[in-house]
């Protein structure tokens, strides 16, 4: 998302980590599930960021919904790219 908004803009993006808050500065079309799901994935990131939340997401993760999000994340990671083409 950072490079979709360096190609828009011509400017650097913000230093945040937050998906729904670079997707809105990107100007990235999306409808509530894709800003829910984008919401859900920034929680992610900021569980397996720091350690002391790591063991606390591990026991609330099951294998089946980190192979769902992963498949998510991978089909939006191809989405923003095709935004770049």
């Amino acid at each position: 998302m950072k490079a979709v908004i360096v190609k828009k803009t011509g400017e650097l993006p913000p230093r945040v980590h937050n998906l729904l808050r670079l997707a809105e500065v990107a100007g990235i079309p999306s409808n509530p599930e894709h800003r829910r799901f984008l919401g859900e994935l920034s929680a992610y990131y900021i569980q397996s960021r720091y350690p002391e939340e790591v063991r606390t997401a591990g026991s609330t993760i099951s294998r089946e919904l980190a192979g769902s999000v992963l498949r998510r994340a991978e089909q939006t990671v191809q989405w923003v790219l095709s935004m770049l083409k």
